[in-house]
């Protein structure tokens, strides 16, 4: 068991850099007093501080890293110690030039920003493990040490020669012969046959970027090489610290709340001990409702939480605001509680900002943090901090819980990638994880738990998998979601399903023989609208409006439960349900209204009995998740709304929080939040 393991404490605190501080001794004591008033107890060290750990090649000094790993154990805390990688100090930079990436149009970057580094470059390799290797020497049975966190937010990508040898490397391990490269990427399109390894180059503006294969093959080999300079730094760690788990922090493209797009997380997941990452919504924004946004922020939590199927960790949040939006605003009174025991809620073991104490000077010194350039304690958001961390200090026996979900919904970043490189349909309308985030959140406002999961993931688990938006899918897939509903399972597909396998290549004789048996229907063709036009379904003898994309079929041995009302195929069948085995496969033929999909799936919750079984009525603003451990059930409600919202528990529950009883009639006020405990059943 290691030091993780044994911490009951929830991880309270997050991102401090002394470094930056190192001539101001005054604020490093006073920053000591302030952890200890807001209750926090957990600090992520080192991240960026390379150049304060060696401000020369090969001048280490440590000392100021030993007094405040020294300072923070004197109180009980724990330090999450990072390796420096995600930037590189200037020396190394001037000496090294190599270790600076190379753009798409081959330009070589220069010194400066983070992550501006070639993943491939074996100087950065060799200076990466020997300052890793370093640190762990020193640090790895410190008293204070609770996990690694390797670099940080990996991303980018390099195009220079060593990357380019790495590709044509991978590309042998994975094909073998040119023969095979060729019949993969169909090249005999424009003449792309090739007819010598060092004829393939990385896709750029300047040459190709119209080989689909190779734009997918590329994105895995970025996936596999980020993969392959993050197990270089954890080798270098294990070197001497063997029994310490290690993290790297993960991230969601912040514009939409959606996955992360240019790693496959799915296969970085494989080699974390424990699932991390960064979460930045854009509380109080003016194009969406609250709810509406916390059900994106749950969409993420989750599909973290399933990657490895147990707890995970914020690594970073904001207390307050960030600098990076398009507008950066506060986090209105209550917030800070409401989205903070959320992240609880879908499984989280931490809280953790970025940052500590605001940078005084370049990009994020007008950043949130807990100490604000004033240095003091009576803020209102030092004192949300402090008061969200004595409520986790009040509820820690719910760390380590499990969440258990019946229904799940499959991304596949392979899918996204390839969907988003197809000429066809729309550019900007596919929005593949957009529709994912839709259909998840009919569940959400149900209140009724959801994994995330991946092709990867058994799916023998759950009753009900919703697999919308599969281009790109392989046989062993049809097979997989075949198997599933014969068994019992019943599945959910829908339009842009069934285009292309694993190298992007188009199936051919029509629709794959596994889906047309599974779904019993075949595609015809997929009709595509512009952003004015729409159709309607008729549904349940309602209609409902429709748009982007109209799949017509053919009907085999389906059931049609839903025409289309409008345009040549008026008539026709829209939505379909076909018996497989001793389960059923639903085909929804085209992207629909919020108010389709809650009439859609209401009955099926019925059916496969998935209600909450705490809730009897409730908001969709209100979200009501639960975390089991063996005994007992936790189950947090939390209202997502600026106004008041009844809501009737099945049965009466103890809120931790205000240590009170709570009758079944409830009234929660805007932003509350509860967090009840049943014994298990």
């Amino acid at each position: 068991m290691t030091r993780y393991d044994e911490e009951k404490r929830f991880l309270h605190g997050g991102d401090y850099n002394p470094d930056q501080w190192l001539d101001y001794p005054e604020v490093l004591i006073q920053d000591l007093k302030l952890m200890q008033q807001a209750n926090t107890n957990t600090f992520s060290l080192g991240i960026f501080a390379w150049s304060a750990l060696e401000p020369k090649e090969g001048q280490f000094e440590f000392e100021w890293l030993n007094r405040v790993m020294d300072d923070i154990a004197a109180f009980g805390g724990n330090i999450i110690l990072a390796t420096p990688s995600g930037a590189r100090p200037a020396w190394l930079s001037q000496k090294y030039p190599e270790v600076l990436r190379t753009n798409e149009k081959r330009e070589k970057c220069l010194h400066g920003g983070r992550h501006n580094h070639c993943f491939t470059s074996p100087i950065y390799r060799k200076k990466v493990a020997q300052i890793n290797q370093k640190l762990a020497e020193r640090y790895h049975d410190h008293p204070a040490l609770l996990m690694w966190h390797i670099s940080n937010e990996y991303s980018g990508e390099c195009h220079c020669e060593h990357c380019q040898k790495a590709f044509r490397q991978w590309l042998k391990a994975k094909y073998h012969t040119l023969e095979a490269v060729n019949a993969a990427w169909w090249g005999a399109f424009w003449s792309h046959t090739y007819t010598s390894w060092e004829e393939i180059e990385s896709p750029s503006p300047l040459g190709e970027q119209m080989v689909h294969g190779l734009n997918l093959d590329w994105r895995r080999f970025v996936t596999d090489q980020t993969i392959d300079f993050y197990l270089t730094e954890v080798r270098a760690i294990k070197t001497y610290s063997t029994n310490v788990p290690i993290t790297t922090n993960f991230m969601a493209d912040t514009a939409d709340l959606i996955p992360f797009q240019s790693l496959n997380y799915a296969e970085f997941a494989k080699h974390v001990d424990i699932v991390s990452w960064d979460c930045y919504p854009a509380w109080h924004n003016d194009w969406e409702t609250t709810a509406t946004l916390a059900s994106k922020v749950g969409f993420i939590n989750d599909q973290y939480r399933s990657l490895k199927q147990q707890p995970f960790l914020v690594m970073e949040s904001t207390p307050s605001g960030v600098n990076w939006h398009e507008f950066n605003k506060t986090k209105r009174p209550g917030m800070h509680q409401l989205s903070s025991l959320q992240l609880i809620a879908h499984g989280s073991d931490s809280n953790l900002y970025f940052q500590w104490r605001k940078s005084r000077g370049s990009s994020e010194k007008f950043h949130g943090a807990v100490v604000d350039h004033d240095g003091s304690s009576d803020n209102r958001v030092f004192q949300d901090v402090k008061q969200i961390g004595a409520q986790l200090e009040q509820i820690k026996e719910i760390k380590g819980s499990q969440k258990v979900a019946r229904v799940a919904i499959l991304y596949d970043w392979e899918n996204n990638w390839a969907l988003n490189d197809a000429q066809g349909f729309a550019l900007n309308t596919k929005q593949y994880p957009q529709t994912l985030q839709a259909h998840y959140q009919q569940f959400w406002e149900a209140d009724i738990a959801v994994d995330i999961i991946t092709v990867d993931h058994e799916l023998s688990d759950y009753d009900l998998v919703i697999a919308p938006m599969l281009y790109l899918i392989t046989e062993q897939m049809m097979n997989k979601l075949s198997l599933f509903v014969a068994n019992g399972g019943t599945l959910v597909g829908t339009y842009l399903t069934g285009y292309v396998d694993e190298h992007d290549l188009a199936y051919l004789n029509g629709w794959p023989k596994s889906l047309r048996e599974l779904f019993g229907i075949n595609l015809i063709e997929t009709d595509t609208y512009y952003p004015t036009q729409h159709n309607a379904i008729e549904f349940k003898n309602q209609n409902f409006e429709t748009k982007d994309y109209q799949t017509r079929v053919a009907i085999e041995t389906a059931e049609i439960i839903g025409v289309y009302k409008h345009d040549f195929y008026a008539g026709e069948a829209a939505i379909t349900v076909n018996t497989y085995g001793k389960g059923a496969a639903y085909f929804i033929g085209a992207r629909t209204e919020a108010a389709f999909l809650h009439q859609f799936y209401t009955p099926l919750i019925e059916q496969l009995h998935l209600e909450n079984p705490y809730i009897d009525l409730s908001s969709p603003a209100v979200s009501v998740q639960s975390r089991i451990t063996e005994t007992d059930e936790y189950v947090f409600v939390l209202n997502f709304s600026e106004q008041p919202a009844e809501i009737r528990l099945t049965k009466t529950g103890y809120d931790l929080l205000s240590k009170t009883q709570v009758e079944k009639e409830c009234l929660l006020a805007p932003y509350e939040t509860k967090v009840l405990k049943y014994p298990r059943t």
